[in-house]
């Protein structure tokens, strides 16, 4: 079998030139969200069966989209592959061991073998990919901008990929605070022409932590030829579109975004779900009626057992739709099937749920109920760890947003303030800004 290699030069365990064409396509379209690559695995296969990468990518492909459904599908697929291990590079075969703890929810175990990977291939694209996935879901925000770090250097600038390298860096370190780099570099991404949906994500997280929400939404818009049609990461850009109209407390045009782009047939998986009720729960907080959205929202939504306990993020995402829609009883058995499914997880899950998934889901649900008080008992002590069940600053701000609105409605008012005081000292007023420092009575706010 004559000897083949990908784009940077590492072996592959196929001899069909065909076959690692495919894998490269599905590699690129797994880093720019451009379609899935699930068309262009099945290719690779049907092109050499015995090859083990295609098989493996299909698996993890699955599995990072934290979908419950999917893991029985990735499973059989990892069944499979194990098959043809013996004949596969080590590498490959070390991609397959990592995938296997992704599948049995050893997040930390399949992060520490991509990274071990990486250290002898820094050019293994596919392991910088999914670390940085996991590293994201697992709220390392050290290894987020880290592992990226170790690897740039040597890679190409040529590499037609090099620019979702870029981005991956970009991102990881917006998520450490550093906003100037970050947006240098997410910039430099975009300005390939390459369509890097994940820089254009970087910059606008910059933005939103900046508190620059009209030149954000400038941003969003005048980039959106590169990532409103045809790529899977359109619904969570138009997230953090509605994320700057709500900065300007444009709440109408908030929900023209949800109507459009994150309702309907545009949720086909939960992570789409989960960035419409944040939008929504955002939305409630500062007292916007969004009606029937809600029960719009939750009947989407799968409760059923199997998903309850997988992802603690996704759990907390999906009892908001249910407080949204009033249905505190049902809420109430979510809350009980999460905690139950949780702890019979031998994953990293498991710990997720019990330090930060639970206690969130409890104070929002003690909100829900009116017991203001009680809420920010609940949530206050638990927001500095909130970092360790995923979710970037953005997403977490949800914690906070809901613990000013508690204390503006009970009577934990200084709470509210010293809360406040980190925004005002954190970014320039703005008008939601100015909402929060109306309803907790602070006078004047810092320019």
């Amino acid at each position: 079998m004559k000897q083949l290699y990908d784009g940077r030069g590492i072996a592959l365990g196929t001899g069909s030139a065909d076959a690692a064409r495919k894998v490269e396509s599905a590699l690129w379209r797994m880093m720019s969200f451009y379609d899935t690559p699930l068309a262009d695995l099945d290719a690779a296969i049907e092109a050499d069966p015995r090859w083990l990468l295609p098989h493996v990518m299909k698996a993890g492909f699955m599995l990072s989209l934290t979908e419950a459904s999917l893991v029985d599908e990735a499973r059989r697929i990892l069944d499979h592959a194990a098959t043809l291990d013996t004949i596969a590079p080590v590498r490959e075969r070390a991609h397959l061991v990592a995938v296997q703890h992704a599948w049995a929810g050893r997040w930390h175990d399949a992060c520490r073998l991509w990274d071990q990977i990486l250290i002898a291939q820094p050019r293994d694209a596919l392991a910088l990919q999914w670390a940085h996935l996991w590293d994201f879901y697992r709220g390392d925000a050290s290894n987020l901008r880290q592992r990226p770090a170790r690897a740039l250097p040597e890679w190409d600038e040529t590499d037609p990929l090099y620019p979702y390298v870029l981005a991956l860096y970009a991102f990881g370190l917006e998520e450490n605070n550093v906003y100037p780099q970050a947006e240098e570099l997410g910039r430099r991404a975009v300005a390939s022409g390459a369509g890097v949906a994940w820089a254009l994500h970087a910059v606008a997280h910059v933005m939103e932590m900046q508190g620059r929400y009209d030149e954000g939404s400038a941003w969003l818009r005048n980039h959106q030829r590169e990532w409103a049609a045809g790529n899977g990461f359109a619904g969570h850009l138009w997230w953090h579109s509605g994320l700057f109209r709500l900065e300007g407390l444009d709440s109408t045009g908030t929900l023209d975004i949800v109507d459009t782009h994150l309702s309907g047939a545009a949720l086909q998986i939960t992570l789409q779900r989960l960035d419409a009720a944040a939008l929504l729960w955002r939305l409630h907080l500062i007292g916007i009626d969004v009606g029937p959205r809600w029960q719009a929202l939750a009947s989407g939504w799968d409760y059923g057992e199997l998903s309850a306990g997988h992802y603690a993020f996704n759990d907390m995402h999906g009892l908001l739709a249910l407080l949204g829609s009033g249905d505190i009883a049902r809420a109430e058995r979510w809350l009980q099937s999460v905690v139950q499914r949780a702890e019979l997880s031998k994953g990293d899950n498991r710990q997720m749920a019990r330090e930060v998934g639970v206690p969130l889901m409890r104070g929002l649900l003690a909100f829900a109920r009116e017991d203001f008080d009680v809420a920010v008992d609940m949530l206050y002590p638990v927001r500095a760890l909130a970092q360790r069940f995923g979710g970037s600053h953005a997403q977490r701000d949800l914690v906070d947003q809901t613990l000013l609105a508690a204390a503006a409605n009970g009577s934990q008012l200084a709470l509210g303030r010293a809360l406040l005081n980190e925004r005002r000292v954190g970014k320039p007023p703005t008008p939601l800004t100015l909402h929060w420092a109306r309803r907790l009575h602070v006078r004047h706010v810092m320019h």
